[in-house]
């Protein structure tokens, strides 16, 4: 018998556990919402295909723009892999029930949310390049930790403790919502 139950794959890199929570908030907030969920880090999902899940969901800090480097090895060595097995199409076409879900912390202590976006839209154009429909960006300011200076003098203001329990339950009530539209 073939099981109905929808899946998801989390796979985030963590430096200071905070993608570690969004990460987790995400796992809740899909499980509540009724799917199955497998979590890794990128090391662990190395043998994973992504094709074989309904959401994958990929998660980093961004580092001096970009994803992680255990994240950008990861996704690389999946581009190569799927080239290869030729599931990679000119115009990327639109995979029915493969959908991704991107999401990059970040402290912006020097300019902002724009120190994110590059990390959050490299991870982005891989599974744009797989077929898979991107269902959200996410962008979550997140302590510097390490440096005092580097949670309260940026453009963001104080953001110590970020992110909060209220904001990691937002993210699982927005994945609560994406896991009930699958």
């Amino acid at each position: 018998m073939v099981s109905s139950l929808k899946s998801a794959l989390i796979v985030y890199h963590s430096s200071t556990g905070n993608t570690q929570k969004v990460a987790y908030a995400i796992k809740d907030g899909l499980e509540a919402g009724g799917l199955q969920v497998d979590l890794k880090k990128p090391q662990e999902a190395v043998e994973v295909d992504f094709y074989g899940y309904d959401l994958v969901c990929v998660g980093s800090p961004s580092i001096e723009w970009q994803p992680a480097k255990p994240m950008v090895d990861l996704l690389k060595a999946k581009l190569n892999l799927y080239r290869s097995q030729g599931k990679i199409k000119p115009c990327a076409p639109k995979l029915a029930g493969k959908n991704a879900l991107v999401f990059c912390t970040y402290s912006g202590t020097h300019t902002g949310i724009d120190e994110a976006t590059p990390a959050g839209k490299t991870m982005r154009q891989y599974f744009e390049h797989f077929g898979f429909n991107i269902l959200g960006e996410w962008y979550v300011p997140s302590e510097f930790h390490g440096r005092e200076d580097m949670s309260t003098q940026g453009r963001l203001g104080d953001i110590k403790g970020k992110p909060t329990a209220d904001e990691l339950g937002k993210i699982k009530k927005d994945a609560q919502q994406i896991a009930k539209s699958l």
